[in-house]
């Protein structure tokens, strides 16, 4: 099931029309509230969502979605008139998969909707396996992550990233692959936008930070050489 949430009468029944004709089961919303009543009730694959909307907005949504450990796992692609790179960025950072402007072809977005979900399937079974490098702590279940028992505040980009990282602990990783990993083969950002979140990262681990090691001219790793 897909939910969509667009204010525009015309285009959420088209989209939902259009996805229905494909193979998926849609449902269309022309609010937050009207959503969130629907998701009490039926959680959805993935959530389509405008970022224009009436009362509470996209991004509002979507944070309130990432939130709530019921729904952050869930995969949010923003649906927008705004094509600034501020925008985009914002709603990337907040935790969306991946963003699409208006006006977009149904084709092009049926095409989005299925790489989100496949790069959203589960990545085997040690993605859901607690994660340890030196006293740093992630855990995936309660989406936790501590330094010797004390709980660091991460933003959703920051908790995956350090995920990615852990998981491949001693790898040095480029910043395209980890773009790729974080962010979506969709995100068209420049790399500093991976140099920005690991000095973020490295702040919030406070002496721990030194643990993710900058590969010049490469990227970065966690925990040094295996």
């Amino acid at each position: 099931m897909i939910f969509f949430v667009e204010d525009d009468d015309n285009i959420r029944e088209l989209v939902v029309y259009t996805l229905q004709t494909v193979g998926f089961e849609a449902r269309g919303f022309e609010n937050g509230k009207a959503f969130f009543e629907a998701l009490s009730v039926q959680k959805p694959e993935l959530v389509l969502l405008d970022i224009m909307l009436p009362d509470e907005d996209g991004l509002q949504i979507l944070k309130r979605l990432k939130s709530d450990p019921a729904t952050r796992e869930i995969p949010v692609i923003m649906i927008t008139a705004k094509s600034t790179e501020y925008d985009k960025v914002i709603g990337l950072d907040s935790g969306a998969d991946d963003y699409i402007t208006k006006p977009f072809g149904m084709m092009e977005l049926v095409s989005r909707i299925k790489a989100v979900l496949r790069r959203a399937s589960p990545r085997g079974s040690t993605s859901m396996q607690t994660l340890t490098v030196g006293p740093i702590t992630l855990d995936p279940h309660k989406y936790e992550v501590t330094v010797n028992g004390n709980k660091l505040e991460l933003t959703h980009k920051e908790f995956e990233l350090l995920r990615y990282l852990m998981e491949n602990e001693g790898i040095v990783l480029n910043r395209n692959k980890i773009l790729e990993a974080v962010w979506g083969y969709d995100f068209d950002g420049e790399t500093r936008t991976v140099d920005v979140h690991i000095r973020s990262l490295r702040q919030k681990l406070g002496e721990w930070g030194k643990l993710i090691e900058t590969v010049r001219g490469v990227g970065y790793r966690i925990g040094g050489q295996r």
